[in-house]
């Protein structure tokens, strides 16, 4: 599987992630130090895709690291 190149996400989506998560991490539900974390890893082949990003505190995102966790797997319609 290739890894997908590393980009920086837009202001404009970072902003749209947060929103979307209701500006809480979509682990936990911490609203402080918050990052956008892609859901299934660059490093396994994930996509930039708005929907393979999700909202995580630094705690849970340190936490899954490159890993894929299927606690994480969020599906949105």
């Amino acid at each position: 599987m290739a890894k997908t190149p590393r980009i920086s996400i837009p202001k404009a989506v970072r902003e749209y992630v947060l929103q979307r998560d209701n500006q809480q991490c979509r682990s936990c539900g911490a609203t402080t130090a918050l990052s956008i974390d892609h859901i299934i890893p660059l490093a396994n082949g994930g996509s930039n895709d708005i929907s393979n990003l999700q909202t995580l505190c630094c705690h849970c995102n340190s936490r899954k690291q490159d890993h894929f966790d299927p606690r994480f797997d969020q599906r949105f319609t």
